[in-house]
Formats: structure tokens, sequence, C-alpha cells
């Protein structure tokens, strides 16, 4: 009896795994953080994620339900992190350089989420709408446990102004990343998040600390 000819009994390909939200996702976000809302289509996602738009839709009735979806997965794990922080019952100075601590890990070691955060806080389109939505959605309960924070930190200060200042300090600092290093007094070493974080708590605290003074 003569062996079986391997090509008379091919082996069925291997079926492709149906494409779930959490795959998308993981997609979408580097993309968004890359090209913005506005930059990139429902169809490049599609392709970018191995599916056809009709099945993209499927699962996400339309690009701004997917961003909106995107920003919220990229958050969550990191706002849980920060969120913990902020519910420790600790001296507010050790939490506040704890929390900009992390805040500052994130912003250097994680670019597609820093870049979707900036992205979309500081180069928005005006897109009122969608702005309302991830302050609803996304960003709410956290920036009002940052609002307590700003409270415990200076009782007599506008805490909404207090946390803005925080975010923006840090913000800004790994924004300008690209070029600091060529600018006078530049270092390498002050893109390194314990650095960032122990100047910012000491910035905040003194600043305040002499407010209080006069």
């Amino acid at each position: 009896m003569s062996p079986e000819n391997p090509k008379a009994n091919p082996k069925p390909e291997p079926k492709t795994k149906p494409k779930t939200q959490t795959d998308i996702l993981e997609k979408a976000i580097p993309l968004f953080a890359k090209s913005g809302f506005t930059g990139i289509s429902m169809r490049q996602i599609a392709k970018a994620v191995g599916m056809n738009a009709a099945s993209l839709y499927h699962h996400f009735p339309d690009k701004q339900t997917l961003y909106i979806a995107a920003v919220q997965q990229a958050f969550a794990t990191r706002e849980f992190v920060l969120s913990e922080i902020l519910s420790m019952k600790i001296p507010v100075h050790e939490k506040l350089h704890l929390f900009l601590k992390r805040i500052c890990d994130f912003m250097q070691n994680e670019p597609d989420f820093s870049r979707l955060i900036h992205r979309e806080i500081l180069d928005g389109d005006g897109d009122e709408t969608r702005l309302r939505l991830l302050a609803d959605q996304v960003f709410q309960n956290f920036f009002a446990a940052v609002i307590g924070l700003a409270g415990e930190l200076a009782p007599d200060k506008d805490p909404h102004l207090l946390a803005m200042s925080i975010f923006g300090l840090v913000a800004y600092h790994y924004q300008t990343m690209p070029i600091r290093l060529f600018l006078p007094g530049g270092k390498p070493e002050h893109n390194e998040s314990e650095i960032v974080a122990n100047h910012v708590t000491s910035l905040l605290l003194q600043g305040l600390k002499s407010k209080k003074k006069r």
C-alpha cells in the first residue's frame, strides 16, 4: 500500500479568530495617538485591525464611539493606579509626590498614552460634543478626586485652578522634551520621572507655603 500523498489531504486552514472590542481598541489607541480623531478614518482603522469596515461598525457604530472607548481603555488602568494614591490616608505632601511620580512615569514611559491625552486636551479640534463626552465619561470622577487633593493642599485656593496647575506643570515639561536638551542648562536626567516629580512637588509646596506666610 503506497503512502498517502500529503497533498491529497491538505490540512484545513486555521480559522481566523474573530476580533473582539479589546483587539480593536489595542490597535486603535496608537493610531489615534499618532493621527488624532480627524486624522484617521474607520476604514484605515479596520485595515490595521485586519477586518472589513462593516465588521468594525458592528462593534462601534461610529468613529466618535470608538474614539471615546479608546481613550477610556488607555486611561482606565492608569486612572486606577492614580486613584489608589489619591485615596491613601497619608500626609498630603507625600500623596502629592506619589501622585506626580506616577503621572511622570506614564508620561515618560508610555508614549501612546501620553500623545493621546496631550493631543485631545491640548490640540483638540474644538468639537464641544466630543470634549463634553470625554469630560463626562472618561475624566470626570478622576478630576473630582484631584480637586480633592487640591483642597487638601490649599483649602483657601481655587481647587480647579490648582488642579489644572498640577497637570500643566507636568504636561508641559514632557511636551517640550524633544527640544529641552538643546536649550541652555538642559540635561538628559531632566526627563527622569523622579527628578521631575521632586521638582514639581517642591515648586508647588514652596509656592503654597510662601502664600500662606503673607
